[in-house]
């Protein structure tokens, strides 16, 4: 499967990082930076998201219940669970990225490419992925400071206070502003795109920086990598199994099903991000190198099963099963601008 091209971005991101880090006043110029992009970001996110969708969306709440357990229950267990794989397969600067993954909401628009492609509920997925990242805004930070404690992270009262500043008074802001300025947003959604992408490469550099500086990348070892990356990939095997099993036990159709697995199995890159170097600062570039590489993981397994949805046998008498073909690719329409995002990638 082709790879993300943000990923890519990213990846020269911390390459940059590697060789010409940010140190001094540079550092203090891009932290600054690094700062105000993240707030700008998550205004965007409140300008965007439209609330009648998501009140709309309140009538299918089986589903969003069911998906919300996924993001914010069990997936939090499996992080924990790994926490016996430290120090044998993890290190633990690791297993904090990891389990901080674990936390992080779900995703938008891949969750809506995919649903898509593999002929399920869109309008759930819709729904779903912006439930998540609302509460999500609020979850995670006390997830985080529940789970993670002052280890590795340093989540403090400061901490917290950083999150409701940075992140939820501008979503709230975009919110209540959206009445005014989401045509706007709407119109000029290409260019805003680009934004969104500049500002997490613009966040990505700054930890990462600051991870270079500190010399911590001296910790991981490819064994390391290669047992995190085992690690995740037994995570992603688990999640999408029991959204799929577990949606049939619950009853719900195929393409409720669909929706389950794709918007229940599947973190946001996007809004991890920021919210990791709020929470870890100087440790940010540990913390989301889990995230990155599940992130990749995930599209390119899901492409995979989408594929495999999509030639499932038709309903003739489902009108979301008709004829027409469907023009979603996966991973590259997983990067798309859709309902509630203008990140390419989340």
């Amino acid at each position: 499967m082709p790879i993300d091209p943000y990923i890519l971005l990213l990846l020269g991101t911390v390459g940059l990082a590697a060789l010409l880090p940010a140190r001094g006043s540079v550092a203090d110029v891009a932290s600054g930076a690094s700062t105000g992009a993240i707030a700008f970001l998550f205004f965007l996110y409140g300008a965007r998201l439209s609330t009648r969708e998501a009140v709309d969306g309140l009538k299918h709440w089986r589903l969003h219940v069911t998906v919300l357990a996924c993001t914010f229950v069990l997936f939090p267990l499996l992080g924990l669970a790994a926490r016996g794989l430290v120090p044998v397969f993890l290190t633990h600067p690791l297993y904090q990225g990891l389990l901080f993954l674990t936390l992080v909401p779900s995703t938008i628009q891949s969750s809506i490419a995919f649903t898509s492609m593999a002929r399920g509920n869109v309008p759930a997925a819709i729904c779903a992925g912006s439930f998540s990242s609302m509460i999500g805004i609020v979850i995670t930070p006390l997830l985080a400071a529940a789970l993670l404690g002052n280890s590795g992270g340093g989540f403090s009262a400061d901490s917290l206070m950083k999150i409701v500043l940075q992140l939820l008074v501008p979503f709230l802001a975009g919110q209540l502003l959206r009445r005014w300025i989401g045509g706007f947003v709407a119109r000029h959604k290409k260019v805003l795109g680009l934004v969104d992408r500049g500002s997490i490469l613009l966040v990505v550099y700054t930890a990462f920086s600051e991870g270079m500086v500190q010399g911590i990348w001296g910790q991981v070892s490819p064994i390391r990598l290669g047992g995190l990356l085992l690690v995740e990939a037994v995570i992603l095997a688990v999640m999408l199994a029991v959204t799929w099993y577990g949606g049939k036990a619950l009853r719900f159709d195929r393409e409720d099903r669909i929706a389950i697995q794709f918007a229940g199995s599947k973190k946001s890159l996007a809004a991890g991000l920021p919210m990791a170097s709020v929470l870890f600062g100087a440790h940010a570039s540990l913390a989301v190198l889990p995230l990155m590489l599940f992130h990749q993981m995930q599209l390119m397994v899901c492409a995979v099963i989408a594929k495999r949805r999509s030639h499932d046998p038709r309903d003739p008498h489902d009108p979301r099963d008709s004829d027409q073909e469907v023009t979603l690719s996966a991973p590259a329409a997983a990067s798309r601008t859709a309902v509630g995002t203008g990140t390419r990638s989340d």
